[in-house]
């Protein structure tokens, strides 16, 4: 790349990655040091050489065998939210559109190759014996990369209720209570996002032990040992479970349009009043969507710059206990934690559990995995448009609209009330995300980001207006017989 004035930042819309984008976990080496980045010094005892060193890794340890629709999830984008994060002068920009072409190209390649006997038999060869080299078959890694969804799916609902029951108190500044989660929830998909350490020994041993560095410049690509990194991380199980289970069922879509139709019908707590003009409707009902929004884009880019700071003290995850123990482990933990909520849901100590909290554990695997599954099949059809978060969220707000207007009528009883108190709070919840949302918008073109999120927002709103508005402002909802 040329040299640029001080004052100016150049963007390069033409990266090469460092390999390609569609085959995740098949990097058999980082970049070399072809060329030397040119880099201030910096007063700082943790400076930039030594933090670039610490990143470089030799060879990949790509030890699971992950299937190519893993590079859809949104969650595992192979673009960090802070594309710039040593602030250098000269830096490299790229959009999730043109991560997702990339996929595209690749996934067509792969179709031709398929058209063709000859072609399809040496690559089926060439997969059969490359295969052979993972210590993790395909099957072990979708039967880890499942649990821990669930794990982290119910991890994730018990951290959204948990924050939602504590914020709800007398005099509280902010009524609806769906932004805490979701501003949380961002945070930590932020800090995973960025982070380059915690699972470092996934991709190898570092080569570089700080002696190849001197001052003003490094050794090593470090925008191409990045990018590797990012590749390599994402086809960890735990990483998705963390990112897609955890993050994804933490925060709730679901839950924010809902806050945004009551806040339109003048039903969000301590608000209800027997009149309220038309401008302070309009007022209450913008400033949902403007502060949830706002808060969860800078709780995603809050994440990133802690990933940042925190790197010279973030610890690496043992690459054995990870793999050899902890994949194992949460076999047994995910799938015996959702038959435990079972259990619960059918005998619970107190029967208020069933609503607050053991119904909503039992249908939040079913979400997380649906949106898992969605995004895998739909989030590659349109590079500007992320249609498979795009499509579970508005399902899932149409689905907690229709438990809404079910739970306020006199059918059901308070088991059926139950019920659908726990498909809101934990399928909708879980099926919907807020934190991949924003991640998705804060990488996207500015035209298409807008596009997206105005897209999302306004059809989740019209689908509520028609769901619930049709009962709200005609016979009226009646109380939750729930005993919650």
């Amino acid at each position: 790349m040329t040299s640029q004035p001080a004052d100016r930042v150049a963007y390069n819309h033409d990266l090469t990655p460092v390999e390609d984008a569609g085959i995740e976990g098949r990097f058999q080496q980082l970049p070399g040091s072809s060329r030397p980045l040119q880099t201030p010094h910096t007063k700082s005892s943790y400076s930039q050489e030594a933090r670039v060193a610490r990143r470089a890794s030799a060879a990949s340890r790509a030890e699971y065998d992950v299937p190519d629709t893993y590079e859809n999830l949104g969650e595992t984008a192979n673009i960090p939210p802070v594309q710039n994060p040593d602030e250098e002068l000269v830096h490299r920009y790229e959009t999730l559109e043109q991560e997702r072409a990339r996929e595209q190209s690749y996934a067509r390649d792969r179709r031709r190759q398929d058209e063709d006997p000859a072609t399809r038999a040496a690559v089926q060869a060439g997969e059969k014996a490359e295969a052979a080299s993972y210590p993790v078959s395909k099957t072990e890694t979708q039967i880890y990369t499942l649990s821990h969804l669930i794990f982290f799916s119910i991890f994730g609902t018990l951290a959204r209720l948990g924050l939602q029951a504590i914020t709800i108190y007398s005099g509280t500044p902010i009524i609806f209570t769906s932004v805490w989660p979701n501003f949380a929830g961002s945070v930590v998909m932020g800090f995973l996002a960025e982070d380059r350490m915690l699972f470092r020994q996934e991709w190898g041993s570092s080569s570089s032990n700080g002696a190849d560095t001197e001052r003003g410049s490094v050794s090593v690509d470090s925008e191409g040992a990045r990018k590797a990194h990012l590749a390599i991380k994402k086809t960890i199980p735990l990483y998705i479970g963390l990112a897609t289970g955890f993050c994804g069922s933490f925060t709730s879509f679901s839950a924010f349009m809902r806050d945004v139709f009551l806040a339109l019908s003048n039903d969000l707590p301590a608000t209800n009043a027997p009149s309220r003009s038309g401008g302070h409707t309009f007022l209450a009902f913008i400033a949902i969507p403007l502060i949830t929004i706002s808060m969860s884009l800078a709780g995603l880019f809050f994440g990133a710059h802690m990933a940042i700071f925190l790197e010279p003290y973030t610890p690496s995850l043992p690459f054995l206990f990870t793999s050899k123990i902890l994949d194992r482990l949460i076999v047994l933990l995910g799938w015996g934690c959702w038959l435990g909520a079972i259990i619960m849901s059918i005998f619970p100590p107190h029967d208020s559990w069933r609503g607050t909290a053991t119904f909503a554990l039992v249908f939040a695997p079913l979400g997380c995995l649906l949106r898992f599954y969605i995004s895998l099949r739909l989030n590659s059809r349109a590079p500007s448009f992320p249609l498979g978060t795009f499509a579970v969220n508005i399902f899932g707000t149409a689905v907690l609209g229709m438990s809404w207007d079910l739970a306020h009528l006199p059918v059901g009883g308070v088991i059926g009330c139950q019920v659908l108190q726990g498909i809101q709070d934990g399928f909708c919840g879980c099926l919907t995300t807020v934190s991949t949302w924003v991640a998705e918008l804060a990488l996207l073109g500015r035209r298409h980001a807008y596009i997206y999120g105005a897209g999302s927002v306004g059809t989740g709103l019209v689908m509520l207006v028609a769901i619930m508005g049709g009962l709200r402002w005609g016979d009226g909802w009646n109380p939750l017989v729930c005993t919650h």
